[in-house]
Parts: structure tokens; sequence; C-alpha cells
């Protein structure tokens, strides 16, 4: 008995390690430390990927996992990923229209904490978001996030001037806030990364094309491959709705 309740206790234990490093990721975000952090939500996201895989591969889903597991996410994904935006909106060179306000207007990238939220909470309540997404996942969302911020800060650097151009723009920064926030909420429907009927091609082939870009995004463009991603995840899945 005593070891049936310590492996169902390993899902549990992951997604407790995913928010604690997202926890910490806040706090090297705070202390100007925003690759650290960026490392830490990487290990997340691995965190929150393998908790639900090993608690199928284990038969110990339960309500208290799954509602652990929105809550980790709320931070990891939604706490972290507003501020690194909040850290990057109040770094750029101010434009004059902005005189005075720029900080004021740093604190609107928390409404996608507050979106983040809202989101995982419908989600928990949605019958219809077992096989694929209605509106954007939180780890998604982050993945998009963190790379632009991580740019725009000049913490990491890439040798695209255009992408940089684009994501150190205020102007483009401030526009992902509401463009967030809707994809999180809205009812577009989005494939989930889960192979059905094993790993075969006919099956799965909007997953293995949709896996080749991300490799090719990767290999050509590096960390700014990452938001690209996120960008042709929506693509792939708006083109291909009928087929998942």
């Amino acid at each position: 008995m005593k070891t049936k309740v310590l492996i169902s206790q390993i899902p549990n234990s992951l997604t407790l390690l995913n928010l604690m490093l997202g926890s910490a990721a806040i706090i090297h975000v705070v202390q100007g430390n925003l690759v650290t952090a960026a490392v830490m939500i990487g290990i997340a996201a691995i965190c929150d990927f393998f908790d639900g895989f090993v608690a199928r591969a284990l038969k110990v889903k339960s309500e208290i996992g799954k509602e652990l597991d929105s809550l980790a996410d709320v931070v990891s994904f939604g706490v972290a990923p507003a501020v690194f935006l909040f850290t990057a909106i109040k770094n750029q060179t101010q434009p004059v229209i902005f005189y005075g306000f720029q900080d004021i207007l740093a604190y609107s990238a928390l409404l996608i904490a507050a979106f983040s939220g809202y989101r995982l909470a419908k989600f928990n309540l949605d019958q219809r978001q077992t096989n694929s997404f209605l509106g954007l996942p939180t780890p998604a969302n982050a993945i998009f996030i963190i790379p632009v911020s991580l740019i725009a800060t000049q913490s990491i650097l890439i040798e695209q001037e255009i992408i940089f151009s684009l994501f150190s723009n205020l102007w483009f920064l401030l526009l992902i806030i509401p463009l967030s926030c809707w994809l999180l909420v809205s009812e577009i429907p989005l494939f989930a990364l889960k192979f059905t009927h094993g790993a075969g091609f006919s099956a799965n082939r909007i997953k293995y094309i949709f896996l080749l870009m991300c490799l090719l995004a990767l290999i050509l463009l590096g960390w700014a491959g990452l938001p690209l991603i996120i960008v042709l995840y929506v693509v792939t899945s708006l083109i291909f709705k009928q087929n998942f």
C-alpha cells in the first residue's frame, strides 16, 4: 500500500518541481539573470510534459494532480513570462510618445498572468479539450514570449538584424500583450502533440510536419526560431483543423 502511495506521488513531485523552478525563475528575472531564468522555465516545461506522461504510464491520474498542474502552470507559464515581458518593455529605448509612461505601461504585461490563470481554470472545466486545445496553451505562450524578451533585452545575441529590430521594438512588445491574452482564451482549435494510434505517419502527419518545421526553424534561426515555432503551431492548426 505504501509503495502504491509513493508511486502515485511521482507525477505530483514533477509538478511541484515545475512550480519551484517557475518561482525560482521569477526571482532570477528580478535579479537580472534572464538567461538562467529562461533555462529554468525550459526545465519546468519538461517537467510539465512528463508529469502527465508519467501519470498515464503509471495509471495514477488524479483530480488533485490535474489541479496541481494548473497551479504550477500559472506560475511557470503565466507569471514568469509576464515578468520577462515586463522587464523587456521597461528596458526599451523610450519613444517620445511614451515619455514618462513607459514604466507604467510595462505593468500591462501582468495581464498575461491574469489571462493565463483564467485560461487554465477554463481548461480544467472544459470537457472538449481532451485530445486537442481551444486557445493557446500557456506553455506555448511562454515559449513565444520568453525568447522575444531575451532578444529585446539583448540577454541573448542573434545575427538576424531584422528579427532583433522587430523584437526590440516597443510597439511590437506592447502588441504582444492583447494578442497573447486573446489567444489564451480564444476558441481557436489547436492540435495537441499527443500521438494517436501509435507513432504511425498517416494518423499523425500534422504533428510530424509541424515537428519538421520546428527543427528547420531552430537550425536556421536558433533562439529566434522559438517564437516562430509558436506562430507555425497556430497557422498549422488553422490550416489542418479539420484533421485532428
